[in-house]
């Protein structure tokens, strides 16, 4: 008699860099016979992959754990990511956990549950310290056959003072180019049309060779079979012009940049610890915009940073206000464990951190309206990847999302879009 096909569940919490190495883990279940289910359907095993980059991540992955028990009270549970390297002893102490995994063993999750009898209820913590851990394993998604997530680089060596990344990732390496160019060659041979470059730190690639992040999207350029290139987040003093204007030349990367600012104010950057000022951040914009005028650029914000007086925030907000931004991503500062801005005083009240960050949230939805509707009456090429009510959906080279009436035989293709109106954070056009 034959062993019953044993199903597994995955959900990831946290960045697209996560995604794509719950991705890649899941694969290999699927290749050894287990049969993926969704994360709400019943299963024997559930993997979550955690984050830990707020208060909230953390809440959130105990909450999944509660689910999971809802939905069957014998599974097995294993944690990987970066809360379960930070917190182990937290996480396996938990109720329902059996096995908690950090980040050197994670992409072994499958060995480790094959030596195990799953039906046990016993518990396995395998944490290597951070320091420890040097290996680069590559990944990438493969769940939506329209874009990819590959992950060219890990870790971080910035430390700054908020960070909790670099004690759950270690530090900053990455592959060869050549052996990205495999995988990239491996995702090109699918029907994805679109990869998007990801990692913790993607300027800091090479970091250690004689290779960089500019040689690295030199090659990807010349990358057959996917028409579009995205770079994720890139950290300011790291866009250099070469870059900039590399990508205001090619056709495959797009005109989209995500760039982190996390405060305009000098004299808060330098109790971040971050190695720009003000000054650097408004020059790569201007940069931008001087070589690619339809470019989108997005923007992390953090408010509620220790000591950031109403003076130092209006310094942020005008800053915002003043540059060519398209929107924004506000993060309220979370207190986290073991980072120096712990003993930064005084503590800024969470009603003003709320209040700071609804103004930013209304700033950056008129950004966003701004840049969408100098684009009303123009035509973009726009990358069609679902259909939602009927419409549909989609994204331009940079970045507007699109919703028009067509077929649902056009969803993974890019059609020439006349943009005719916005509708709240959409914009409607009609197909050429």
């Amino acid at each position: 008699m034959s062993t019953p096909t044993k199903r597994v569940a995955f959900h990831t919490l946290g960045c697209k860099l996560n995604f794509s190495e719950t991705s890649s883990i899941s694969r290999d279940f699927i290749h050894y016979g287990y049969e993926k289910v969704s994360f709400k359907d019943f299963a024997d095993i559930y993997v979550i992959n955690t984050c830990s980059v707020t208060e909230n991540a953390n809440k959130e992955t105990k909450k999944l754990i509660r689910r999971t028990k809802r939905i069957n009270p014998n599974s097995f549970i294993a944690l990987i990511g970066c809360y379960a390297q930070l917190k182990p002893n937290e996480l396996i102490s938990l109720d329902g956990v059996n096995m908690v995994i950090g980040a050197e063993e994670k992409f072994n999750l499958l060995n480790h549950l094959n030596k195990i009898d799953l039906s046990a209820n016993k518990k396995l913590m395998l944490n290597t310290k951070i320091k420890e851990v040097k290996t680069f394993n590559p990944s990438y998604s493969h769940n939506d056959r329209t874009r990819s997530f590959l992950k060219v680089q890990d870790g971080c060596d910035y430390h700054c003072t908020f960070c909790t990344i670099p004690r759950a990732r270690g530090i900053s390496r990455s592959g060869t180019i050549e052996k990205t160019m495999k995988i990239a060659e491996k995702i090109a041979q699918t029907d994805t049309k679109e990869i998007v470059l990801t990692g913790v730190n993607i300027g800091d690639f090479g970091a250690g060779s004689s290779e960089s992040f500019f040689d690295l999207i030199e090659r990807m350029d010349m990358l057959n079979g996917i028409e579009r290139i995205r770079i994720s987040s890139i950290e300011p003093n790291l866009l250099s012009d070469e870059i900039i204007e590399f990508c205001s030349h090619s056709e495959k990367f797009m005109p989209h940049f995500h760039i982190p600012l996390q405060s305009g104010s000098n004299k808060i950057l330098r109790s971040m610890g971050r190695r720009y000022n003000k000054s650097d951040f408004a020059s790569r914009i201007k940069k931008i915009k001087s070589l690619i005028p339809e470019a989108c650029i997005g923007v992390d914000v953090i408010v509620g940073f220790p000591t950031e007086t109403e003076i130092d925030f209006m310094e942020t907000y005008d800053l915002i206000d003043q540059l060519e931004i398209s929107y924004l991503h506000v993060f309220t500062y979370s207190e986290r464990l073991d980072t120096k801005a712990l003993k930064l005083k005084p503590i800024i009240p969470m009603d003003k951190r709320a209040d700071r960050s609804r103004r930013l949230h209304e700033l950056s939805n008129k950004k966003r309206k701004f840049f969408y509707d100098s684009f009303i009456g123009e035509a973009k090429y726009t990358l069609f990847e679902s259909v939602k009510n009927g419409e549909l959906v989609g994204y331009t080279d940079n970045y507007i999302k699109i919703r028009v009436n067509g077929d649902i035989s056009l969803v993974n293709t890019i059609q020439k879009v006349n943009i005719l109106d916005r509708k709240k954070e959409h914009m409607k056009g009609h197909i050429y």
